[in-house]
């Protein structure tokens, strides 16, 4: 079993709808990946830029198989508990592959659809991601 950094590259995101009131929303987006779990900045904007980075351990082959990164658009609300917009799910069984066999691999930012719980298109996200095998 090989060890290594998964690197997730939130650039940004667009046409994400409000649910409050105003119709404003607050987006953030919780990053998961296999049990590990990380939170964006909160935009003030529908088309938020973020430009973080964000890290997790990963292993490969490692214990069950579900190789793949959930981000989950949150709306911040003040007074009530968050709203979730959508979320969009990136598979990684060959990213990580691809880094064990050859030191490091890279998917460069794209969109992907974040999809709502009535299984509608909910805007989009950017992202990119990049795995480094340990002692690489």
């Amino acid at each position: 079993m090989a060890i290594g950094i998964l690197e997730v590259n939130l650039v940004n995101g667009k046409g994400f709808r409000g649910k409050d009131i105003l119709g404003k929303i607050d987006p953030y987006v919780l990053i998961q990946y296999k049990g590990q779990e990380q939170k964006s900045s909160v935009a003030k904007s529908e088309s938020p830029v973020w430009n973080e980075k964000f890290k997790f351990q990963a292993e490969y082959p490692g214990s069950g198989g579900d190789y793949k990164i959930i981000l989950k658009v949150m709306d911040k609300d003040t007074f009530s508990a968050d709203d979730f917009i959508g979320q969009a799910t990136i598979y990684i069984k060959d990213l990580l592959a691809f880094g064990v066999e050859n030191g490091k691999s890279e998917i460069w930012p794209q969109k992907y659809s974040v999809v709502g719980a009535n299984l509608k298109y909910n805007g989009e996200i950017k992202v990119g991601v990049s795995f480094t095998l340990e002692g690489h």
